[in-house]
Parts: structure tokens; C-alpha cells; sequence
């Protein structure tokens, strides 16, 4: 039996291992709090850092091979780890790309896929010389997550918004759709793609409120998202799950924006919804099988339950019993004891064959199930 270890305990993490209990794998997490919703799940709980070397090493140098659930690990300890002969889901050279925010855009423009034009910046003041390009996105290199690390700049008056660290200064594009296309590689190079999903997102925290799979967009806009999420994952050289988030213009032209290496929001539906769930999926990676079918069962829309304004402290759900009642209804709740605003405190997925049942539904749960305290 394989040793397999997950850097990070969160909702990512529990999922993963609801799914692993079907393989033959001795699971292993790492993570700081013991009370994270993945620590009662793994067969062994390692109380450490994940961004600390030693506690990353001593962490996976007796397993078989390592996967993350969030992109801040050390990818140091990972690459000492991969020339010891573990392996590691992403490899740690595509983990360094993406966690930086400026090699990932750098990344993109190399193997020439078209991404929104963009330049470096050290800190806000250098926005000053660089007007051309607002209204613009900052993101911060590192660090940024879940919305976090993200400044919009409308006009000179926001630039204060800015951050003063290196940072990506992107231009913003008129979007007419923003989708999320996830794709699974296996250690033969062998891919398989997830249809895309479309998102919507909550504009108070600028994180995923609910999407809709599949998204729907042209045969053209299609084959374009496919073949740079394709490119992108390719270039990477690495196995596992890759989430690429693409916009699509008004005159469908694609851009890709951001990839996750890893199990991603944008791919929860999949668990009811899809033949092969990405958690499910990447387990098989892990573990050298085949491929799953990533074909969808039925169309699904996924509403995430974030925790409101106003609220911090001991977590407690309303309209839970309402929402349990909605057909073809699937809650997911994280575990997590502490709500706060704007943190995923769980999710629901919703089939049906009807896009507008689903979007009525999503609306219905959006406003009904509410983590308060």
C-alpha cells in the first residue's frame, strides 16, 4: 500500500481523502491546526508548517509521493524530496512557476498564449509610470489567494490601493464570460479534460459565488479554451490536476488568467456530476491508474457557502433544512468550527437538465443557506 502524503488540511484536503478511502492508500496530512477539516480523515496527522523546510522534508521523506492542496508550501523541501527519488503532484519546477503570481504571467507570455498585457511593478508608485495600461489588475507575487492580493485600478486616484511588493500589473479585459477548464495528466503525459464551467463571482469578496457546467460559450470560444489550457498544462511538464481560468472577450478571443495546480472550487460539482470526480481523478494519477471519465452525468451548477459580513466566531448555518430539501440538492459543509467573512465554509451542487432550474436554484440557495454565528 502506498504512502501518500497532502501538504495543507483544509476543505481541498477532506475531500480528497473522502474520495481516496476507495483506493488502497496509507494517508498522511500535514497541517498546523488540528482542527482543520481534513485532520480527522487521514489515517496520520502531522501537526507542522507547510511552508517551513525541515517540517515539509521530515514530513514527506519516508512516503511514497506528496500532493498539495494550496500553492504556499516549500517547494525547496519539494525539490530536495523529488532528487530523492519521491514524487511529487505538481512537480515542484511547475509549483514555482505558478505560485508566483510574475513567473506565472512571464510563463504565459514564453510559450506565447495570449494573456492580458501586463508589466512588473515593485511597488504602487511604479504604477505611476505605467497609466497606459488602466484600468488594470495589481496582484501581489505571492501570497495571494481566495481573492486576497487582488487591487483593482480603475483610474490614478486607486493606485493608493496598490500593493508595495513586487507585483503583477495586468490590464483589464472586457469580458463577456469567465470560465475554468480542468485538466488531468497522468505520468505518461496522458491528458483528459473536464467540460468547462462558467463562473460568477461575489463582487463584495472577489471569490467564486456559484458557477454553472457547462458553460455555455461557442464551439470556437470551446476549441480555443482547449487548446491553451492544453498548451499551458503541457509546457508545466508535470502530472496532476490543473485548473486554468480563462476570459472570454466580446468577438470570443480566450485569455487565459490564472492555473491552479491542484483539486480546485471550480471542480467541486464533479463529485455528483461527473463520471470521475477531479478528487477521484487525481487519486488515480497519485496512484499510476487510468484515467477516469471526465464526461458529465448531467449539467450542475455549484453555489459556494461563504461566510457573511459581519460574522466572526463559533460557525452556525440558517436555512440549512430549507436548502436540504431542494431536489437534486448535494451540501457539502467543510467542518470548519470558525466562520469569518468571505471564508468557504462549504458548498452545494445542484443537477438537473434545465439551465434555468439550475440557475433559479443557485439563487434560492445563494440567499437561503447563510454562515453566521
Amino acid at each position: 500500500m502506498l504512502k501518500i502524503g497532502i501538504l495543507g488540511g483544509g476543505q481541498l484536503g477532506r475531500m480528497l481523502l473522502q474520495a481516496g478511502a476507495n483506493y488502497p492508500a496509507e494517508t498522511f496530512v500535514m497541517e498546523n491546526d488540528t482542527e482543520c477539516p481534513a485532520a480527522h480523515l487521514c489515517h496520520h496527522f502531522i501537526k507542522g508548517n507547510i511552508t517551513d523546510f525541515e517540517d515539509v522534508y521530515n514530513f514527506g521523506k519516508n512516503l511514497d509521493a506528496l500532493t498539495i492542496e494550496i500553492e504556499s508550501v516549500n517547494v525547496e523541501a519539494l525539490q530536495k524530496l523529488e532528487e530523492e527519488g519521491k514524487k511529487i503532484f505538481p512537480r515542484p519546477s511547475a509549483l514555482a512557476i505558478i505560485k508566483n503570481k510574475i513567473l506565472q504571467k512571464q510563463f504565459y507570455a514564453s510559450i506565447e498564449v495570449p494573456t492580458s498585457s501586463f508589466v512588473i511593478t515593485e511597488n504602487k508608485t511604479e504604477i505611476d509610470n505605467h497609466l497606459h495600461l488602466l484600468p488594470a489588475v495589481h496582484k501581489i507575487a505571492m501570497g495571494g489567494y481566495d481573492g486576497r492580493g487582488v487591487a483593482i485600478i480603475k483610474d490614478p486616484k486607486e493606485i493608493m490601493n496598490g500593493f508595495d511588493a513586487p507585483s503583477v500589473l495586468e490590464k483589464l479585459i472586457s469580458i463577456k464570460k469567465e470560465i475554468s477548464l480542468i485538466v488531468a495528466i497522468n505520468q505518461a503525459g496522458e491528458t483528459a479534460f473536464y467540460p468547462p464551467v462558467e463562473m460568477i463571482f461575489n463582487k463584495d469578496f472577489n471569490l467564486l459565488q456559484y458557477q454553472l457546467c457547462p458553460a455555455s460559450i461557442s464551439e470556437k470560444a470551446l476549441w480555443k479554451a482547449e487548446a491553451i489550457a492544453l498548451t499551458v498544462v503541457k509546457n508545466l511538464n508535470s502530472p496532476g490536476i490543473f485548473a486554468v481560468e480563462m476570459f472570454i472577450d466580446f468577438e470570443d478571443n480566450v485569455w487565459v488568467n490564472e492555473t491552479a495546480p491542484r483539486v480546485h472550487n471550480s471542480g467541486h460539482h464533479t463529485i455528483e456530476a461527473s463520471y470521475c470526480s477531479q478528487f477521484d481523478m487525481l487519486w488515480r494519477i497519485l496512484l499510476n491508474y487510468p484515467l477516469g471519465n471526465t464526461r458529465a452525468i448531467m449539467a450542475s451548477a455549484m453555489v459556494n457557502i461563504i461566510g457573511a459580513e459581519g460574522f466572526s466566531g463559533d460557525v452556525k448555518y440558517e436555512g440549512l433544512e430549507e436548502v436540504l430539501t431542494i431536489d437534486n440538492a448535494f451540501v457539502h459543509l467543510y467542518g470548519k468550527k470558525q466562520t469569518r467573512p468571505g471564508r468557504k465554509m462549504g458548498h452545494v451542487t445542484i443537477i438537473s437538465n434545465s439551465t434555468q432550474d439550475l440557475i433559479h436554484k443557485a439563487n434560492i440557495i445563494n440567499r437561503t443557506l447563510v454562515s453566521r454565528t
